[in-house]
């Protein structure tokens, strides 16, 4: 006897309703019209087991089309007597062989009325003669009886019958064992584990069948048998690709991760179509065997490619008390020149009502970005800005060019180094200085937070940067050339509270920040003040304005800058329902006149928020207070923006 609950999982049978009504029936008391429809309700007595529980829920087509559309009295008999085998398949399923099924109906406003059995042959009648205007209750009981386990566990190799040759590797893939229980997940799931594990080690054609199965009640197990072909291991032959229309083919075949000749494996076929889809030109990126039979001891693919649309128009805004309204469009081509080039135009007004600002500002910018620049794994950027900041410590205007290469290193690491120029007029304290400034920044980034979208939050691992960038600035009026090195770090790191069993996973995170940062080579007044550290504000102590934090100018709101920077934050996030959360966090910082950090006046902020959570990312809202408000400082400050602080 084969065990149908192993073999198919859930049964689902396929009921044939039938349509029919009568003008009256016998009730109670005397004549009555009958339902023409008859309502009911179902009541599913648990079995004391969560899981099979759910199962058998998921499986009744009484509880579960009870408020559907109407069913008649014939129908409602079918269903109930179809119930039976549906239930009965979610208990083998579960491994339990001899469960047992009862299904009695009973009219819902008269408990004492007769109670019919499911399976009786005048169910029908019975249901019939239920007056129009009362529901029939069924109540459904399940005894799940003793559990089955597996007994002999045989992988038998389709062509000569005998056992299947594996590796040792490819035997510990499939699990299952004499002496598990006969639940159809586990035994399924076996066999996908070795095919999958089959077609990792290059065998290409792989077949594990569903497994034969055989019931023993007399010792209560269940005997299955795998068939199993392996085939031969397969090289990856040919790439075949097609949809390209504007994107160019030899820029696909040059970021294709995937060579001819190396072992067929799905693992890696896959992390290239995720490679390429990550250039942001295709909408869709499919992959498929190109045969059904070796070709040459290979296996060819066929990649099939989907082009996104081009060109796209967006928005950008955000708020906080500090620094204002900030806003603009953006422009965005995302094929330029037909490997993927991304140029992005953006014009944004800036200082619009904060606290930090003197009046509004502007900052327009365009970014080009070159994937695959002269090697797969390196990229080129360039930015063209043009901006004006009218903070109270300076009023700026200035043009900058950057552009840099970033090169991945592996998985987790990229390192950049590039060079950047700037042309600006700053006016502090009443002087105005024109300043031309050259840089070479080098840097080197870690993340195995393993989030794509940057506006996606963490909920684990480690985001980390570290940045040198050797400067000469040229000054004028009275301020000479200063040669200065800017270095900083941060680190972020997100703990998910489910490893503590007390969360589910996602839900709530404990995320913490640090920053360091030091100016060598040069005093605070021989640097240009845009070139100087700050704090206060998002990126560093919410609650004080941004270069609220460090040497101000007396007992003025005019921020001096200076050399040497570090902070901390450590910020618990707990989401609520489907789309909304909340946080709490304690911000804390310092910036000193001296080179060494963890000088100068160390200021603290508290705050919270809340969240909505959008299919882009979450839309936040932040309120902080300083805990040692500095003279002339702001009582709170509010943030709204999009994706979390970091």
């Amino acid at each position: 006897m084969s065990g149908r609950g192993i073999l198919n999982g859930l049964v689902l049978t396929a009921n044939r309703v039938v349509v029919g009504f009568s003008l009256w029936g016998v009730a109670a008391g005397g004549w009555s019209w009958a339902a023409e429809t008859q309502a009911y309700v179902t009541n599913l007595k648990p079995t004391g087991q969560a899981d099979l529980d759910a199962a058998l829920k998921s499986s009744s087509d009484l509880l579960g089309l009870q408020g559907t559309h109407a069913v008649g009295p014939f129908a409602l008999a079918g269903r109930v007597r179809n119930e039976y085998d549906r239930l009965k398949s979610a208990l083998e399923s579960y491994g339990y062989y001899e469960g047992t099924v009862k299904i009695t109906l009973h009219r819902a406003k008269d408990k004492d009325a007769v109670v019919m059995d499911g399976q009786s042959p005048a169910l029908s009648n019975w249901i019939e003669s239920v007056p129009a205007n009362e529901k029939v209750t069924a109540d459904i009981s399940v005894e799940k009886g003793p559990l089955y386990h597996l007994g002999s566990v045989k992988l038998v190799d389709e062509k000569t019958n005998g056992p299947a040759e594996l590796t040792p590797e490819q035997k510990a893939a499939f699990t299952l064992k004499t002496g598990d229980a006969a639940e159809a997940e586990t035994v399924l799931g076996a066999g996908g584990t070795l095919l999958d594990a089959l077609r990792e080690d290059g065998h290409a054609l792989a077949q594990v069948e569903k497994p034969q199965a055989y019931l023993r009640p007399q010792t209560r197990t269940l005997d299955v048998v795998y068939p199993v072909s392996p085939g031969p291991v397969l090289n990856v032959g040919r790439i075949d690709v097609s949809g390209l229309k504007r994107v160019r083919e030899p820029f696909v075949r040059r970021q294709l991760t995937l060579k001819e000749g190396q072992l067929y494996q799905p693992s890696k076929i896959d992390a290239a179509r995720q490679d390429l889809t990550s250039l942001g030109v295709f909408s869709n990126v499919a992959v498929k065997d190109g045969a059904t039979q070796p070709v040459n001891g290979t296996m060819p693919l066929d990649f099939t490619f989907q082009e996104a649309k081009r060109r796209s128009v967006g928005a950008e805004a955000g708020y906080s008390t500090d620094l204002g309204v900030r806003g603009g469009v953006t422009w965005t081509h995302y094929n330029l020149l037909g490997n993927a080039e991304r140029l992005k135009l953006t014009a944004l007004v800036t200082g619009l009502g904060g606290s930090a600002q003197q009046g509004l500002g502007y900052d327009v910018y365009a970014d080009f970005f070159k994937p695959g620049f002269y090697s797969r794994k390196q990229n080129l950027s360039v930015r063209v800005e043009a901006l004006r900041q009218l903070f109270w410590s300076y009023r700026q205007t200035a043009f900058l060019v950057r552009a840099g290469i970033t090169r991945q290193i592996d998985r987790y690491w990229n390192v950049n180094f590039g060079v950047a120029g700037e042309q600006e007029q700053i006016e502090q304290f009443g002087v105005t200085r024109d300043y031309t400034i050259g840089s070479l920044p080098l840097g080197a980034t870690f993340d195995n937070t393993e989030v794509g979208n940057p506006i996606e939050p963490a909920t684990h691992g480690v985001r980390a940067n570290v940045n040198i960038s050797p400067s000469i600035s040229l000054g004028s009026k009275g301020s000479g050339t200063s040669f200065f090195t800017i270095m900083n770090a941060s680190a972020s790191y997100y703990f998910d509270l489910k490893h503590l069993g007390i969360s589910k996973p996602g839900r709530s995170i404990l995320a913490i920040r640090g920053t360091i940062g030091s100016i060598q080579g040069a005093g605070t007044y021989d640097i240009p003040p845009d070139q100087r550290m700050y704090a206060g504000g998002s990126a560093t102590v919410r609650g004080y304005r941004w270069q609220g934090v460090g040497p101000q100018y007396g007992r003025t709101r005019y921020a001096i800058g200076g050399t040497s920077l570090d902070a901390g934050t450590v910020e618990y996030r707990q989401r609520l329902f489907k789309s909304f959360g909340m946080a709490g966090f304690v911000d804390a910082g310092q910036v000193g006149s001296s080179s060494s950090p963890f000088t100068g006046t160390l200021r603290v902020g508290a705050g919270g928020g809340v969240r909505y959570y959008t299919p882009i990312g979450p839309v936040r809202v932040d309120v902080a207070v300083p805990l040692n408000r500095p003279h002339r400082g702001d009582k709170w400050d509010l943030y709204i923006g999009l994706g979390e602080t970091f």
